[in-house]
């Protein structure tokens, strides 16, 4: 039979107190010294059991719900604002629509960031779990106040940008001029990236690269309907789920600004899908390109994990977009146009080209764009870079058939301009002959 020793039941302090002829339970209880010593395991499940997901959740639907309901009235004052896209060679839509929309995107970021905000200062809502697991992570500092301050400032002078540009058409430079800048300002700010190099300016002129690219990318990909804001709630959605669940502890400060992000996007596509009533204008391209680039750059996903290879993770989830950037700038470069100038040289339009709806084109970008993103997912599963490897292969399989089908697109499109050359040119042959013959035949006769 196994006997218990006293020191296993009531601690060796206890016992050897009682030994002593002093009271058993002194002063301080034995509940209370193990208490002030006992130091629990961290349980990962635990951040979703005191009230965080249940934040998630209402940030998320804050977010879609103002959006949803901002975006009909800016609908309506559009005609009034001068927010409208008229149709053109280049475009898609045939009859005058809406702009603007990005308003309701920007506000249903903007309302519920200022709603935590409020919460946070005043200590009102600490005894929520969530909040306080919010604002005393961490994750919190001075360092990461500072980033998220100069991203906020950074997005509004982009959206206002836009929503200039959306009534009045901005020059390209100018808008490019001011997206350097903004650049500049915030790297300086330090949100930037290390990229594991000794130089501080290499990660400084990367992190101002990666900005000015993704913005412009999501503004190029603002096409068709739906399609930059899908892609937006996708990689929006799949940054935030590694930033909350793939890392070592949940990067709050920065996933929830993604939430947002996330749910106002859903909201905005209510009135975007199509046959799309309203248009995001460069306004919100602008807002969710550089949004996403910034986020990225300050979660920090490498610093959190110890893995060199998941740094390639924010790649993987942009790589569609980044594609479709590349390949257009290509383009029109190769062509002596200017690189801003827009034209049908998009994966979304070749798609239409061998036959798809625009909607299914948008569909197939949306889960190209999924499919990166799952393989980033994937990247924090491999322990090394071998397994790293596998999941890039994979990322450049699926570029390779979105470039085979952008080639197919192309030829099938001159195949058919030339087949309707030659056509209009038999057709003028026999209009010529017929004349030709017509006049013969009234000089013969009497």
């Amino acid at each position: 039979m196994h006997f218990l020793h006293l020191e296993d039941v009531f601690g060796s302090a206890v016992v050897h107190s009682s030994l002593n002829n002093r009271p058993m339970f002194s002063e301080i209880t034995w509940t209370e010294r193990r208490a002030s010593t006992y130091k629990p395991e961290p349980d990962p499940l635990n951040f979703w059991t005191r009230g965080m997901l249940s934040l998630l959740i209402i940030i998320f639907c804050s977010a879609a719900v103002v959006s949803l309901g901002v975006t009909p009235i800016v609908r309506r004052l559009a005609p009034a604002l001068g927010l409208i896209d008229l149709p053109g060679h280049r475009k898609v839509h045939v009859t005058p629509t809406p702009r603007g929309g990005g308003i309701g995107i920007f506000l249903g970021v903007l309302l519920p960031a200022l709603g935590l905000l409020v919460l946070g200062i005043s200590g009102a809502g600490r005894e929520w779990e969530g909040l306080s697991l919010l604002f005393d992570s961490g994750g919190f500092d001075d360092h990461r106040g500072q980033q998220l301050i100069a991203i906020s400032i950074g997005a509004i002078i982009l959206f206002l940008t836009g929503l200039a540009d959306d009534r009045w058409n901005l020059s390209w430079k100018f808008r490019l001029g001011l997206q350097l800048a903004v650049a500049v300002g915030v790297a300086a700010a330090g949100v930037r990236a290390t990229v594991f190099v000794s130089q501080p300016w290499v990660g400084f002129a990367a992190t101002v690269l990666w900005i000015l690219v993704l913005t412009n990318a999501l503004n190029f990909l603002d096409n068709m309907d739906a399609l930059s804001a899908g892609i937006g709630l996708i990689s929006s959605l799949i940054f935030a789920s590694i930033l909350l669940l793939m890392v070592k502890e949940p990067i709050l400060p920065v996933a929830m600004p993604l939430v947002m992000l996330s749910g106002s996007l859903l909201g905005f596509l209510f009135w975007n899908r199509p046959p799309a009533s309203i248009f995001m204008g460069d306004c919100g391209s602008n807002l969710i390109g550089f949004l996403l680039a910034t986020l990225t750059v300050t979660g920090t996903f490498y610093e959190r994990t110890g893995s060199r290879h998941v740094m390639l993770a924010p790649l993987c989830v942009m790589a569609v977009p980044l594609y479709d950037f590349c390949t257009v700038i290509f383009i029109r470069l190769k062509q002596g146009r200017s690189p801003f100038h827009g034209d049908k040289s998009h994966f979304s339009h070749r798609l239409v080209e061998l036959g798809l709806k625009p909607a299914h084109a948008v569909l197939t970008i949306h889960l190209t764009t999924a499919m990166t993103g799952l393989g980033a997912l994937l990247l924090y599963q491999v322990p090394d870079w071998n397994g790293a490897a596998l999941v890039i292969a994979l990322i450049f399989m699926i570029l390779s058939i979105i470039a085979i089908l952008e080639t197919v697109g192309r030829c099938s499109v001159s195949d058919i301009q030339e087949e309707l050359a030659e056509v209009r040119l038999a057709r003028d042959a026999d209009d010529l002959l017929r004349k030709s013959g017509a006049s013969s035949a009234r000089t013969e006769s009497p």
